[in-house]
């Protein structure tokens, strides 16, 4: 149930609706008896399914509520509205540090502004004993006025706190920005995790992109965890070494290698930044003089664009030191970070925010196993191929990407012939490779793509490269069958461990929010969280309760919970339907056969 423009929320009338996120929507409100405008933050309605949560909310909504700094978006209020909880924060007008990098490179005073701003905020929250976990530049808000505020850390901390039935997939920080220990699912976080965070807002800032950006959350998070960070000169050869030595240490994949505190690394980003004297990518600084250094000793001062420099001696010039070239990580890491982000489960819709890992719970499911659909075909495991043993049709396929390497279509037909030899992993890696080369409106590629992997019953697969139809697709409509077909991968691979590492549940949600509802309710249920799977449930039957793949999912948990009477009504209805679609219809009747 979502709050209406117009309405009355306690002392707070609605204005419009700011966004949306995977655990609350913003609306803009207005206060009458103070006269002015705020932020209302409205907690997503699992939150509340859960008994205890209320007496959390509130005893978490005051220790952010006392994080009184002039960086941090400051809490004004909590509450609850038809059991809707709440939070009354400042209304800031202007944007976010995202939406300024779409727009171009910082200029240096930018930089020194986001550094100065977020550090401090960060800062003076750990030493209050409060981690924000989803550092980010779509956190980072700045008014009209040029201050930046750093935001969320109400939803960060409350989360933390909780044992809703929000799952914790759905407060896993955004993959781009998130830290090897958060991608591993490490409960013992500290201030290591935001300053790695901060440290990928640094790097994107100088070097001009994140160090790792793939397809699917699976490859940016192994990335994180095991791929050596791309060096910063590499990429960008604007970038000073100085600061390159900086940003190397902030991301180290052991914490206990980066800087200890906030403090340490503003001091070295700006002091790296100050004495490097050479023009980083987009920013204002510039080069001082030769006359001005040579006049200079090691400790004379001069305020340079706002800054102290220190002039130092020229030094030697240092190689930079290359990471050891890494190939393809074999079988047992790709375990290994599968079972490191496994416990982030069912993202609520429709966008991610602030990270809190937790180990997953027996499960809540008696031993019944569900009744076959009758289509499922065993899904082949992650792995890597061995090099000696590479089937005729992937050794002709790779040929062919050596010969078309710019060719979306061969990198297909490799993805398609690592499936067929049953290596996963490299299939969809190459998937991914051949979607960005096809670009984002190649509506003929994903059709073909999505068809091949659909008539493998490979539902991940299809589901994703439906997906990338859907923008496509956005002024006229999906054709009937498209559609059909999208909803049918997306709920068969809904029931697969691994979907949410290589499927956003959110661009689920941005295609149809009930059918993403859906995809949670089954994912929960084939992994052992029978409460969820029904919460979700509930969720899509009120949003639209026709929906045929709700009937579906609620045979499929009545089945689960021993009440096969009213499965094996429901699944008669459904076979019976002439108007449902065809493969729900096989379904039925597979499941049917199968409680025979």
């Amino acid at each position: 149930m979502s709050f209406n423009i117009g309405e009355n929320i306690g002392p707070y009338r609605i204005i419009e609706q700011l966004g949306q996120g995977g655990m609350a929507t913003v609306y803009k409100a207005y206060h009458a008896a103070l006269d002015r405008y705020v932020a209302l933050k409205v907690l997503h309605p699992a939150f509340h399914q859960d008994q205890s949560f209320t007496a959390r909310f509130q005893r978490e909504a005051r220790v952010v509520a006392r994080l009184e700094h002039p960086n941090i978006v400051p809490v004004y209020d909590y509450s609850e509205h038809e059991n809707r909880p709440y939070l009354v924060m400042k209304y800031i007008e202007g944007d976010t540090l995202k939406a300024r990098l779409n727009k171009g490179p910082l200029t240096s005073k930018e930089i020194e502004n986001v550094v100065n701003s977020v550090g401090s905020a960060l800062a003076f929250a750990h030493k209050q004993g409060v981690l924000h976990r989803d550092i980010k530049p779509s956190n980072v808000m700045i008014a009209l006025d040029g201050i930046m505020y750093l935001a969320d850390f109400g939803l960060a901390r409350i989360a933390e706190a909780g044992e809703s039935t929000m799952s914790s997939d759905s407060i896993m920080g955004t993959p781009q920005y998130i830290s090897p220990e958060q991608a591993m699912g490490k409960k013992d976080l500290d201030a290591g995790t935001d300053i790695y965070s901060f440290g990928v807002m640094l790097y994107e800032m100088v070097v001009g992109q994140v160090p790792f950006s793939a397809d699917t959350p699976f490859s940016i998070i192994h990335d994180h965890i095991y791929t050596p960070l791309p060096l910063p000169m590499k990429i960008n050869p604007k970038v000073p070494e100085s600061v390159q030595l900086v940003l190397l240490k902030a991301l180290a994949k052991d914490r206990i290698d980066r800087y200890e505190t906030v403090e340490e690394l503003m001091a070295a980003f700006k002091d790296a930044w100050t004495q490097a004297g050479v023009p980083m990518q987009g920013t204002a600084i510039t080069m001082r003089p030769a006359a001005l250094k040579a006049a200079k000793t090691e400790d004379q001062v001069k305020s340079v664009a706002g800054e102290t420099v220190a002039a130092k001696a020229p030094k030697k010039k240092r190689s930079p030191w290359m990471w050891v070239g890494v190939g393809i990580v074999g079988i047992l890491c790709c375990l290994v970070a599968f079972v490191a982000v496994r416990n982030n489960r069912l993202n609520q819709p429709p966008q991610s925010t602030a990270v809190v890992s937790t180990d997953v719970p027996p499960s809540e499911l008696p031993d019944t196993p569900l009744p076959s659909s009758g289509d499922a075909s065993p899904q082949p495991t992650v792995g890597v191929a061995p090099v000696d043993d590479l089937s005729p049709e992937i050794t002709a396929a790779r040929e062919l990407v050596n010969k078309n390497t710019g060719d979306p279509l061969a990198h297909l037909q490799l993805s398609l012939a690592f499936w067929d030899a049953k290596q996963v992993r490299q299939s969809m890696e190459e998937l991914a490779q051949a979607a960005n080369l096809a670009g984002p409106d190649n509506k003929e590629f994903f059709l073909k793509a999505a068809d091949e992997f659909r008539s493998r019953e490979a539902w991940i697969a299809a589901a994703g490269m439906y997906l990338r139809l859907v923008p496509i697709y956005q002024n006229e409509g999906m054709p009937a069958d498209v559609e059909n077909n999208f909803h049918e991968a997306v709920y068969k691979a809904s029931e697969q461990k691994d979907m949410p590492l290589f499927v956003f549940f959110e661009r689920i949600d941005s295609a149809s929010l009930p059918l993403g509802y859906v995809s949670r309710g089954r994912y929960a249920l084939y992994n052992g969280k029978l409460s969820e799977a029904k919460l979700q449930l509930a969720n899509a039957q009120k949003i639209k309760p026709d929906q045929y793949e709700n009937f579906l999912l609620q045979a499929e948990i009545e089945f689960k919970t021993g009440s096969q009477t009213d499965a094996r009504n429901i699944l008669l209805s459904l076979s019976s339907d002439l108007g449902a679609p065809e493969w729900i219809r096989f379904m039925a009747e597979n499941y049917l056969a199968s409680m025979k």
